[in-house]
Protein backbone atom coordinates (compact mmCIF):
# COMPACT_ATOMS: atom_id res chain seq x y z
CA UNK A 1 0.00 0.00 0.00
CA UNK A 2 1.42 3.18 -0.73
CA UNK A 3 1.86 6.45 1.40
CA UNK A 4 -0.88 8.31 -0.32
CA UNK A 5 -3.65 5.51 -0.08
CA UNK A 6 -2.53 4.82 3.71
CA UNK A 7 -3.44 8.45 4.18
CA UNK A 8 -6.51 8.41 2.40
CA UNK A 9 -7.27 5.26 4.73
CA UNK A 10 -6.69 6.97 7.75
CA UNK A 11 -8.46 9.72 7.26
CA UNK A 12 -11.45 7.83 6.38
CA UNK A 13 -11.30 5.56 9.00
CA UNK A 14 -10.77 8.87 11.33
CA UNK A 15 -14.02 10.58 9.65
CA UNK A 16 -16.14 6.92 10.61
CA UNK A 17 -14.82 7.14 13.93
CA UNK A 18 -15.60 11.23 14.64
CA UNK A 19 -19.45 10.46 13.14
CA UNK A 20 -19.46 7.42 15.27
CA UNK A 21 -18.29 9.02 18.86
CA UNK A 22 -20.87 12.00 17.53
CA UNK A 23 -23.58 9.49 17.14
CA UNK A 24 -22.80 8.09 20.11
CA UNK A 25 -22.51 11.12 22.24
CA UNK A 26 -25.86 11.88 21.41
CA UNK A 27 -28.06 14.48 24.03
CA UNK A 28 -26.16 17.19 25.20
CA UNK A 29 -27.65 16.79 28.53
CA UNK A 30 -28.97 13.16 28.38
CA UNK A 31 -29.80 12.71 31.99
CA UNK A 32 -33.27 14.82 31.44
CA UNK A 33 -34.65 12.00 29.85
CA UNK A 34 -34.94 8.93 31.53
CA UNK A 35 -35.94 5.56 29.93
CA UNK A 36 -37.78 3.04 32.29
CA UNK A 37 -34.75 0.60 32.78
CA UNK A 38 -32.85 3.83 34.29
CA UNK A 39 -35.87 4.53 36.52
CA UNK A 40 -36.07 1.24 37.75
CA UNK A 41 -32.53 1.70 39.09
CA UNK A 42 -33.27 5.23 41.42
CA UNK A 43 -37.16 4.39 41.90
CA UNK A 44 -36.51 3.58 45.15
CA UNK A 45 -33.74 5.98 46.40
CA UNK A 46 -34.88 8.47 49.33
CA UNK A 47 -33.71 11.60 47.74
CA UNK A 48 -36.07 10.86 44.31
CA UNK A 49 -39.97 11.77 43.52
CA UNK A 50 -41.78 10.58 41.08
CA UNK A 51 -44.73 12.63 39.91
CA UNK A 52 -47.66 11.23 37.71
CA UNK A 53 -48.93 13.98 35.52
CA UNK A 54 -51.99 12.33 34.86
CA UNK A 55 -55.61 13.20 36.37
CA UNK A 56 -56.21 11.41 39.85
CA UNK A 57 -58.65 9.00 37.89
CA UNK A 58 -56.36 7.54 35.51
CA UNK A 59 -53.20 7.77 38.48
CA UNK A 60 -56.24 5.64 40.84
CA UNK A 61 -56.06 2.74 38.51
CA UNK A 62 -52.66 2.18 38.23
CA UNK A 63 -49.52 4.04 38.65
CA UNK A 64 -45.62 3.20 38.45
CA UNK A 65 -45.20 2.16 42.42
CA UNK A 66 -44.26 4.84 44.51
CA UNK A 67 -45.37 7.70 42.20
CA UNK A 68 -47.12 10.56 43.81
CA UNK A 69 -50.33 12.50 42.07
CA UNK A 70 -50.88 16.46 42.58
CA UNK A 71 -54.64 15.74 42.46
CA UNK A 72 -54.92 17.05 39.09
CA UNK A 73 -52.82 16.67 35.08
CA UNK A 74 -49.89 18.91 36.09
CA UNK A 75 -50.41 21.42 33.56
CA UNK A 76 -53.59 22.56 36.01
CA UNK A 77 -51.77 22.15 39.05
CA UNK A 78 -48.80 24.00 38.43
CA UNK A 79 -50.30 26.82 36.02
CA UNK A 80 -51.21 30.19 37.36
CA UNK A 81 -54.55 30.44 35.51
CA UNK A 82 -54.63 34.09 37.06
CA UNK A 83 -51.27 36.04 35.71
CA UNK A 84 -49.96 32.76 33.50
CA UNK A 85 -46.58 34.45 34.79
CA UNK A 86 -46.20 32.45 37.82
CA UNK A 87 -46.00 35.84 39.86
CA UNK A 88 -46.92 33.47 43.18
CA UNK A 89 -43.66 31.56 43.79
CA UNK A 90 -44.42 30.77 47.32
CA UNK A 91 -47.40 28.70 46.17
CA UNK A 92 -45.14 26.47 44.18
CA UNK A 93 -42.98 26.68 47.65
CA UNK A 94 -45.70 25.54 49.76
CA UNK A 95 -47.16 22.24 47.07
CA UNK A 96 -43.61 21.19 46.39
CA UNK A 97 -42.47 20.42 49.81
CA UNK A 98 -45.94 19.51 50.64
CA UNK A 99 -45.40 16.77 48.43
CA UNK A 100 -42.04 15.60 49.45
CA UNK A 101 -39.84 17.84 46.86
CA UNK A 102 -36.61 19.71 48.26
CA UNK A 103 -34.10 21.82 46.60
CA UNK A 104 -31.92 18.51 46.45
CA UNK A 105 -34.59 16.12 45.31
CA UNK A 106 -34.76 14.22 41.84
CA UNK A 107 -37.76 15.15 40.18
CA UNK A 108 -39.56 12.31 37.58
CA UNK A 109 -42.35 13.51 35.39
CA UNK A 110 -44.45 11.62 33.34
CA UNK A 111 -47.58 11.51 31.61
CA UNK A 112 -49.08 8.67 29.00
CA UNK A 113 -49.50 8.79 25.03
CA UNK A 114 -51.23 6.07 24.13
CA UNK A 115 -54.79 6.69 25.93
CA UNK A 116 -54.53 10.01 27.65
CA UNK A 117 -51.59 12.20 25.51
CA UNK A 118 -50.53 13.81 28.55
CA UNK A 119 -47.30 13.83 27.84
CA UNK A 120 -47.84 17.78 27.24
CA UNK A 121 -48.98 18.36 30.19
CA UNK A 122 -45.54 15.98 31.67
CA UNK A 123 -43.30 18.76 29.78
CA UNK A 124 -45.35 21.74 31.17
CA UNK A 125 -44.17 20.42 35.22
CA UNK A 126 -40.61 19.78 33.44
CA UNK A 127 -40.90 23.74 32.79
CA UNK A 128 -42.53 24.90 35.90
CA UNK A 129 -39.32 22.80 37.87
CA UNK A 130 -36.69 23.89 35.83
CA UNK A 131 -37.85 27.33 36.51
CA UNK A 132 -38.65 27.29 39.61
CA UNK A 133 -34.80 26.14 39.62
CA UNK A 134 -35.16 22.68 41.33
CA UNK A 135 -31.74 21.43 39.22
CA UNK A 136 -32.54 17.68 38.93
CA UNK A 137 -35.36 17.18 36.51
CA UNK A 138 -36.10 14.16 34.63
CA UNK A 139 -38.80 13.45 31.62
CA UNK A 140 -39.82 9.96 31.62
CA UNK A 141 -39.17 8.93 27.82
CA UNK A 142 -42.47 7.59 26.29
CA UNK A 143 -44.51 8.18 29.90
CA UNK A 144 -46.09 5.54 31.35
CA UNK A 145 -45.95 3.65 27.86
CA UNK A 146 -42.30 3.48 28.22
CA UNK A 147 -42.26 2.07 32.15
CA UNK A 148 -44.86 -0.42 30.72
CA UNK A 149 -42.92 -1.73 27.81
CA UNK A 150 -39.76 -2.15 29.83
CA UNK A 151 -41.54 -5.24 31.60
CA UNK A 152 -42.41 -3.30 34.78
CA UNK A 153 -45.44 -3.64 36.53
CA UNK A 154 -48.07 -0.26 37.82
CA UNK A 155 -49.65 -0.17 41.57
CA UNK A 156 -52.64 1.71 42.42
CA UNK A 157 -52.15 2.34 46.20
CA UNK A 158 -51.79 5.86 46.73
CA UNK A 159 -48.10 7.39 47.95
CA UNK A 160 -47.50 10.01 50.32
CA UNK A 161 -43.81 10.84 50.65
CA UNK A 162 -42.94 12.86 54.13
CA UNK A 163 -42.89 16.77 53.52
CA UNK A 164 -39.44 18.58 52.73
CA UNK A 165 -38.37 22.39 52.34
CA UNK A 166 -38.41 23.44 49.31
CA UNK A 167 -37.02 27.16 48.18
CA UNK A 168 -37.61 28.46 44.43
CA UNK A 169 -34.42 30.01 43.08
CA UNK A 170 -36.35 31.07 39.87
CA UNK A 171 -34.53 31.03 36.32
CA UNK A 172 -36.17 34.29 34.61
CA UNK A 173 -34.76 33.38 31.11
CA UNK A 174 -36.33 30.34 30.65
CA UNK A 175 -39.45 32.03 30.41
CA UNK A 176 -40.37 34.49 27.33
CA UNK A 177 -42.93 37.26 27.80
CA UNK A 178 -45.36 39.19 25.23
CA UNK A 179 -43.42 41.89 25.99
CA UNK A 180 -40.43 40.33 24.42
CA UNK A 181 -42.03 38.66 22.07
CA UNK A 182 -43.41 42.03 20.19
CA UNK A 183 -39.52 43.40 20.76
CA UNK A 184 -38.71 40.18 18.31
CA UNK A 185 -41.70 40.55 16.24
CA UNK A 186 -40.92 44.25 15.89
CA UNK A 187 -36.81 43.30 14.80
CA UNK A 188 -35.91 44.89 18.15
CA UNK A 189 -34.23 42.13 19.54
CA UNK A 190 -32.74 39.51 17.79
CA UNK A 191 -33.84 35.72 18.76
CA UNK A 192 -34.87 32.50 17.00
CA UNK A 193 -38.05 31.24 17.37
CA UNK A 194 -39.78 27.95 16.96
CA UNK A 195 -43.43 27.61 16.45
CA UNK A 196 -44.38 23.99 17.66
CA UNK A 197 -48.05 24.26 16.43
CA UNK A 198 -49.52 22.45 13.06
CA UNK A 199 -48.29 23.71 9.72
CA UNK A 200 -51.93 25.34 9.47
CA UNK A 201 -51.75 27.25 12.73
CA UNK A 202 -48.44 28.52 11.27
CA UNK A 203 -49.79 29.41 7.64
CA UNK A 204 -52.81 31.29 9.32
CA UNK A 205 -55.60 28.81 7.94
CA UNK A 206 -56.45 27.23 11.37
CA UNK A 207 -57.08 29.95 13.11
CA UNK A 208 -57.50 29.50 17.06
CA UNK A 209 -57.79 33.55 18.08
CA UNK A 210 -58.61 36.76 16.79
CA UNK A 211 -56.48 36.32 14.52
CA UNK A 212 -54.69 33.52 12.72
CA UNK A 213 -50.96 33.03 11.38
CA UNK A 214 -47.52 33.29 13.16
CA UNK A 215 -45.23 35.57 15.04
CA UNK A 216 -43.15 37.55 12.54
CA UNK A 217 -39.64 36.35 12.34
CA UNK A 218 -40.44 33.17 13.75
CA UNK A 219 -37.45 31.19 12.94
CA UNK A 220 -39.06 28.14 11.67
CA UNK A 221 -42.07 25.74 12.36
CA UNK A 222 -41.19 21.92 14.28
CA UNK A 223 -44.88 20.86 14.80
CA UNK A 224 -44.43 19.19 18.35
CA UNK A 225 -46.42 15.79 17.37
CA UNK A 226 -43.42 15.64 14.24
CA UNK A 227 -40.47 15.31 16.50
CA UNK A 228 -41.50 11.93 18.05
CA UNK A 229 -40.43 8.53 16.64
CA UNK A 230 -42.99 6.42 14.63
CA UNK A 231 -44.22 2.97 15.33
CA UNK A 232 -46.30 1.17 13.35
CA UNK A 233 -50.52 0.49 14.87
CA UNK A 234 -51.31 -2.83 15.25
CA UNK A 235 -54.87 -1.75 14.90
CA UNK A 236 -54.35 0.24 11.36
CA UNK A 237 -51.05 -1.20 9.93
CA UNK A 238 -50.30 2.93 9.50
CA UNK A 239 -46.93 4.43 10.92
CA UNK A 240 -47.95 6.31 13.89
CA UNK A 241 -46.35 8.61 16.52
CA UNK A 242 -45.73 6.92 19.46
CA UNK A 243 -44.51 9.33 22.67
CA UNK A 244 -41.13 8.71 22.53
CA UNK A 245 -37.70 10.77 21.43
CA UNK A 246 -35.13 9.97 19.94
CA UNK A 247 -31.25 12.01 19.73
CA UNK A 248 -31.32 10.91 15.21
CA UNK A 249 -34.93 12.18 15.03
CA UNK A 250 -35.08 15.34 17.25
CA UNK A 251 -31.96 16.84 15.57
CA UNK A 252 -32.58 16.32 12.65
CA UNK A 253 -35.36 19.28 13.16
CA UNK A 254 -32.80 21.58 15.11
CA UNK A 255 -29.97 21.19 13.00
CA UNK A 256 -29.67 24.49 11.41
CA UNK A 257 -30.52 26.57 14.83
CA UNK A 258 -27.38 28.07 16.65
CA UNK A 259 -27.24 26.48 20.33
CA UNK A 260 -25.34 29.19 21.25
CA UNK A 261 -28.50 31.98 21.07
CA UNK A 262 -31.59 32.42 22.99
CA UNK A 263 -34.35 30.36 21.36
CA UNK A 264 -37.43 30.40 22.64
CA UNK A 265 -40.86 28.11 21.56
CA UNK A 266 -44.14 29.00 21.47
CA UNK A 267 -47.37 27.39 20.61
CA UNK A 268 -51.27 28.37 21.19
CA UNK A 269 -51.11 27.74 24.66
CA UNK A 270 -48.01 27.38 25.69
CA UNK A 271 -47.97 24.20 26.49
CA UNK A 272 -46.66 22.02 23.46
CA UNK A 273 -44.19 24.27 23.15
CA UNK A 274 -43.24 23.17 26.89
CA UNK A 275 -42.12 19.58 24.45
CA UNK A 276 -39.90 22.01 22.35
CA UNK A 277 -38.58 23.54 25.29
CA UNK A 278 -37.59 20.07 27.04
CA UNK A 279 -35.80 19.37 23.35
CA UNK A 280 -33.71 22.76 23.62
CA UNK A 281 -32.67 22.02 26.88
CA UNK A 282 -32.05 18.22 25.94
CA UNK A 283 -29.63 19.57 22.75
CA UNK A 284 -27.93 22.04 24.90
CA UNK A 285 -29.33 24.94 23.90
CA UNK A 286 -27.71 27.80 25.75
CA UNK A 287 -30.51 30.11 26.64
CA UNK A 288 -33.73 28.10 25.86
CA UNK A 289 -37.46 29.74 27.09
CA UNK A 290 -40.97 28.95 26.54
CA UNK A 291 -43.44 31.95 25.84
CA UNK A 292 -46.03 30.78 28.07
CA UNK A 293 -48.84 32.82 26.89
CA UNK A 294 -48.21 32.18 23.70
CA UNK A 295 -50.52 32.41 19.91
CA UNK A 296 -53.96 32.62 22.73
CA UNK A 297 -52.62 35.61 23.87
CA UNK A 298 -50.64 37.12 21.29
CA UNK A 299 -53.51 36.58 18.08
CA UNK A 300 -55.95 37.92 20.49
CA UNK A 301 -54.80 41.21 20.74
CA UNK A 302 -55.88 43.70 17.43
CA UNK A 303 -53.76 45.85 16.57
CA UNK A 304 -51.06 45.87 19.01
CA UNK A 305 -48.80 43.12 17.59
CA UNK A 306 -47.82 42.18 14.39
CA UNK A 307 -49.12 38.65 12.55
CA UNK A 308 -47.59 37.29 9.33
CA UNK A 309 -50.03 35.05 7.27
CA UNK A 310 -52.78 37.43 9.18
CA UNK A 311 -56.20 35.63 9.16
CA UNK A 312 -58.53 37.20 11.01
CA UNK A 313 -61.38 35.03 12.63
CA UNK A 314 -64.38 35.26 10.62
CA UNK A 315 -67.20 35.18 13.25
CA UNK A 316 -69.77 35.75 10.26
CA UNK A 317 -69.44 32.99 8.83
CA UNK A 318 -69.05 31.05 12.51
CA UNK A 319 -73.10 32.91 12.97
CA UNK A 320 -74.16 31.64 9.78
CA UNK A 321 -73.11 27.86 10.70
CA UNK A 322 -74.50 28.25 14.16
CA UNK A 323 -77.90 29.38 12.15
CA UNK A 324 -77.52 25.92 9.88
CA UNK A 325 -77.07 23.81 12.52
CA UNK A 326 -80.16 25.24 15.00
CA UNK A 327 -82.68 24.64 11.49
CA UNK A 328 -81.17 20.86 11.53
CA UNK A 329 -81.75 20.33 15.29
CA UNK A 330 -85.35 21.92 15.01
CA UNK A 331 -86.26 19.66 11.96
CA UNK A 332 -85.04 16.73 13.70
CA UNK A 333 -87.15 18.01 16.77
CA UNK A 334 -90.07 18.53 14.18
CA UNK A 335 -89.86 14.90 12.99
Amino acid sequence: MSRKVLIVVVLVMFTLASVGIASAAGWTNPGLLLSGQQLKKSINKSNWVVVDCRDLKDYAKGHIPGAISFGKRCKKALRDTTSRAFRDVSKYEKLFGAVGIGNDTHVVVYGEHSVTDTLKDTAVAFWIFEYMGLKNVHFLNGGIDGWINAGYGLDNKPTIKPAKTFKAKVINSRYASTAEIAAIANGKKKAQVVDARSSKEHKGSDIRALRGGRIPNTTVNISHKDTFDTSKDPASGEMVDNGFFSYEKVAGFYKDLDRNKRTIGYCQTGTRSTLTYLQLRLLGFKDPANYDESWRVYGSHNNDYPVDAEQWFDFNKIRKLEKKVEKLEKAAKDK
